[in-house]
């Protein structure tokens, strides 16, 4: 090393001091990492206010031919023991439901992994019969096997009739003709009930959109419903006395998968009336509740006689009063005029 040229050490401290913003912000010397084509990091501790645990980090490169050494980059990184934030949590993943009013949209990535790809029906078969004429004629030309099911058509993978065969493949599969010939046609009945019971799938579970919801979808789903507002776990269940939507006469079920939990309901009178719920919740409106008994406004009470006070009637004097009332007094009295 030249007379002249700082040891590397000292380099990469005088490198650290630039950077920081005072002296005194760089620690004490921690060690040397080499690494390959000549490279090496050198680390000092960090004395930063709110940077506890964290390293000043230098890399030099040493020319080995010239005996020098230069700087490649200087930089603050944290160390095992270093404070660090939080972790990043990205805006979308932070929002709630509640944070979006009616007119914000959150949009649909491409790769929602709630989602996956629907079925599509093929549009090239518009007639059954139309395709099935042409499904025979091109068994005959081709040897291409078909089947046809409710409109719709489903080829078997040409690799396993269309490809070209040898010599001596084909005369094992002149042999075997009878006994493939069994197969195919017990494979060919087994495609069209396979394909019969995917259209009723597609149709009962609306399943011909372009994107439907994937295992994770409905997973995630069934998690927060059962576990918001409208599951066993809400208030209201707990004071249905164990009239829970199950066995309630307004719910309506759900199809597929999820409908083995939830429904919706149909109550005019209840609080969830046209939301989703948990087939073990309860809102205290079962439709097996007989109503209450109407009350009166008025009840009338048996007729009481007060025995301990006397009422006195004021009169006026016998003088004054006419004959006639002097008489009828005198015979409630018994006394004869």
């Amino acid at each position: 090393m030249p007379k002249d040229q700082q040891k590397p050490e000292d380099l990469a401290r005088s490198v650290a001091l630039s950077v920081a913003s005072e002296p005194s912000e760089v620690g004490e010397f921690i060690g040397q990492t080499q690494l390959e084509d000549g490279v090496s990091e050198f680390r000092f501790t960090s004395r930063i206010q709110g940077y506890e645990g964290w390293l000043w980090l230098v890399t030099l490169y040493h020319d080995s031919a010239a005996d020098q050494w230069t700087v490649d980059e200087s930089s603050l990184v944290p160390g095992p023991d270093a404070l660090l934030p939080a972790k990043w949590i990205p805006w979308k993943d932070r929002l709630l439901p509640s944070d979006l009013s009616v007119t914000d949209a959150m949009g649909t990535e491409d790769d929602d992994p709630r989602l996956e790809a629907g079925f599509v029906a093929d549009k090239a078969d518009t007639s059954s019969k139309a395709h099935s004429a042409q499904a025979e004629g091109q068994q005959q030309e081709s040897g291409a096997e078909s089947s046809e099911q409710g409109g719709a058509v489903f080829k078997r993978a040409e690799a396993q009739h269309g490809e070209s065969q040898s010599p001596a493949q084909s005369s094992v599969a002149e042999q075997e003709s009878g006994r493939q010939d069994q197969e195919d046609e017990r494979e060919s009945s087994w495609i069209r009930t396979s394909q019969e019971d995917l259209q009723d799938a597609v149709e009962e579970f609306a399943l011909s959109r372009r994107h439907v919801l994937s295992p994770l979808g409905r997973e995630q789903t069934a998690k927060r419903w059962y576990e918001g507002q409208h599951g066993p776990k809400s208030l209201s269940t707990r004071t249905a006395r164990g009239k829970t939507c199950q066995t309630c006469g307004f719910l309506i079920p759900l199809q597929g998968e999820l409908g083995t939990m939830f429904g919706v309901c149909s109550n005019r009178w209840s609080p969830d009336d046209g939301r989703v719920v948990s087939f073990d919740h309860g809102c205290g409106e079962h439709s097996e509740i007989e109503p209450p008994e109407a009350s009166h406004l008025w009840v009338q009470s048996k007729p009481a006689f007060d025995d301990l006070h006397i009422d006195v009637v004021e009169q006026a004097p016998r003088e004054e009063r006419p004959e006639v009332e002097l008489i009828e007094q005198l015979s409630d009295d018994g006394d004869e005029p």
